[in-house]
């Protein structure tokens, strides 16, 4: 692809990835000369330039290069692009293509990475069809029962305990155990995540009295670095780096063959990253020996449906063993089948599951997730929660999550609420029209307007983007509005949105004498509130209507 264009920027933001990207550029087209550009080497005339974007966003660095030099960027981690400081730099150039390349592209924060490449996906993929395809190295699986009980370790919402986890953790016969599975399992180069420095260095000292070459690396190493480490295990010189959260992302050893999993899953996303690290081809490397300890903690069973090449139409509550791909295999001890056997007839119901997957997202955010979050991260379909509910607000406060105010308030206006979640969409226009209301603030929002008013915020949400203009505004009668007129653009949006609203809102909203009102009162008191619930709302249903208007197109084999 590369090829394609005669210079290329690759932008990430760890040192070690622009190396890796150097080589591997270097190996599939030898004939192109390739450079650094960091905090300590500027080779700017390269055919191939890679740079940090630590460096990039220094404004002396970023102008010495033209905003067209590159025909082609591509920034790898692509999710951390939502961010100020490359939202910066990507905003400087402009490149003929630009890629982004990511295996999370949902970010916390809830900002939208799609919408900076204006919704172009050319490939989605996940790592169970990407083993399939030959891309990722097959995987054997192995898990290790662990007898520790972790119902009596205190959970704070998002995590274990950490002193009471470490008197479970920091036993010579927990650490004898772990051993004894990783020596009977392994291959020749091992990643180990721990849950804390403390059982990092712990386990260090107990393999290093075994005789193994092993090294704890985290924040607080001092007698190696993070480079040397990956040379010397590249190198055979070290055996096991047990490290806590250092090499999630941003990092890739390849020639890792074997990952070692001594800590209870919390975060489903972060076990996916850390699986990521062992699957890289190599041509040393047949397959990827995972060994996982399982115990009766959070997520103990679900982190197997990662694994599993079923789909949830096609897979019962008590098939709880995953079908893995092919050329992969799976081996689970006596006392983890018993656990998850256990654990399958105690399967939660579906409202159970849905508020386990509500608290999994609360847990990883560290609040209350808004509408749109839980979509990106939770693991259960988001449209359940209005079927089960009529609402994400109804779910909350089912959950215990609003406040007697807010629950008051929710019974005032939650037939609004329903229409809002409810009104049928094959455009965006309705919420369009919504979303511009909202955005006159807490206060104001309410208020009637007129189509003429909505109508340059309308045109301007619609063609501001090129994914929203293909998907929504391309037919031959909005393509003659591409070029603004406002009686036009209001006429559309009197005959269409408001006018068809009005009637199928069953009262709750009107359009009569060119003016659309929500037909209910709202108490001052209340606006706040509603307002933002309202908003989440609307957030909410416009990225799920060109998500899946986007997908349509993927399936039928349209541009998208």
């Amino acid at each position: 692809f590369a090829r394609n264009f005669n210079r290329v920027l690759f932008i990430a933001h760890r040192e070690e990835l622009l190396s890796q990207a150097k080589r591997s550029f270097a190996e599939v087209m030898p004939e192109r000369t390739g450079g650094i550009y960091d905090g300590r080497t500027k080779e700017r005339q390269a055919d191939s330039i890679f740079a940090s974007i630590h460096t990039l966003i220094m404004k002396r660095h970023l102008e010495m290069l033209c905003p067209d030099e590159f025909d082609l960027i591509i920034v790898d981690e692509f999710h951390h692009a939502a961010a100020n400081t490359y939202r910066r730099v990507l905003a400087y150039f402009k490149p003929v293509f630009l890629l982004g390349i990511t295996a999370t592209p949902y970010r916390t924060d809830g900002k939208d990475v799609y919408a900076i490449c204006d919704g172009n996906v050319a490939c989605q993929i996940d790592f169970l069809e990407a083993v399939q395809r030959g891309w990722l190295a097959p995987f054997r699986y192995y898990g290790i029962y662990d007898d520790t009980d972790y119902s009596r370790i205190t959970w704070l919402g998002n995590r274990y305990d950490e002193e009471e986890l470490l008197h479970a953790q920091l036993k010579d016969e927990m650490a004898a155990k772990i051993f004894a599975a990783w020596n009977k399992h392994k291959q020749t180069r091992t990643l180990a995540f721990c849950s804390s420095i403390r059982q990092a260095d712990f386990l260090q000292k107990f393999f290093q009295n075994q005789g193994v070459r092993a090294i704890s690396l985290h924040s607080r190493t001092m007698e190696m670095s993070r480079s040397e480490a990956i040379r010397e295990m590249e190198a055979g010189a070290l055996e096991i780096i047990f490290t806590v959260d250092l090499f999630n992302e941003g990092t890739d050893i390849p020639s890792v063959d074997t990952l070692l999993f001594v800590r209870p899953t919390e975060s489903l996303t972060v076990f996916t990253q850390q699986v990521g690290r062992g699957l890289r081809l190599h041509p040393a490397k047949k397959y990827c020996t995972i060994i996982d300890l399982i115990g009766n903690y959070r997520n103990a069973d679900l982190k197997l449906t990662l694994f599993d090449t079923r789909t949830d139409t096609n897979r019962n509550n008590l098939d709880w063993k995953p079908v893995v791909p092919l050329h992969c295999a799976m081996e689970l001890e006596i006392g983890v089948i018993n656990l998850l056997q256990e654990m399958a007839r105690k399967r939660q119901p579906r409202k159970e599951k849905l508020l386990q997957a509500f608290e999994e997202v609360k847990r990883d955010l560290g609040r209350i997730p808004t509408y749109l979050e839980l979509h990106l991260h939770g693991r259960e379909n988001s449209r359940d929660y209005k079927q089960e509910w009529k609402s994400y607000v109804g779910f909350l406060d089912w959950a215990g999550q609003l406040t007697e105010e807010e629950s008051q308030i929710l019974r005032k206006y939650e037939p609004w609420l329903c229409e809002v979640e409810s009104t049928k969409l094959e455009k965006s226009y309705k919420m369009v029209v919504l979303l511009y209301m909202l955005e006159r603030g807490a206060e104001r929002w309410h208020q009637p307007v007129t189509p003429e008013e909505v109508a340059p915020f309308f045109h301007r949400y619609l063609t501001e983007k090129e994914f929203r203009k293909r998907i929504d505004f391309s037919d031959k009668s909005s393509q003659k509005i591409w070029t603004y007129n406002q009686e036009q653009v209001a006429g559309l949006i009197a005959e269409m949105p408001m006018s068809k609203w009005s009637g199928s809102s069953k009262g709750l909203v009107t359009f009569t004498n060119g003016l659309f009102s929500l037909n209910f009162a709202i108490d001052p008191l209340d606006s706040r509130i509603l307002h933002r619930w309202t908003k989440e709302i609307c957030l909410y249903r416009l990225h799920c209507h060109f998500e899946r208007k986007a997908g349509e197109q993927l399936g039928k084999g349209e541009d998208a």
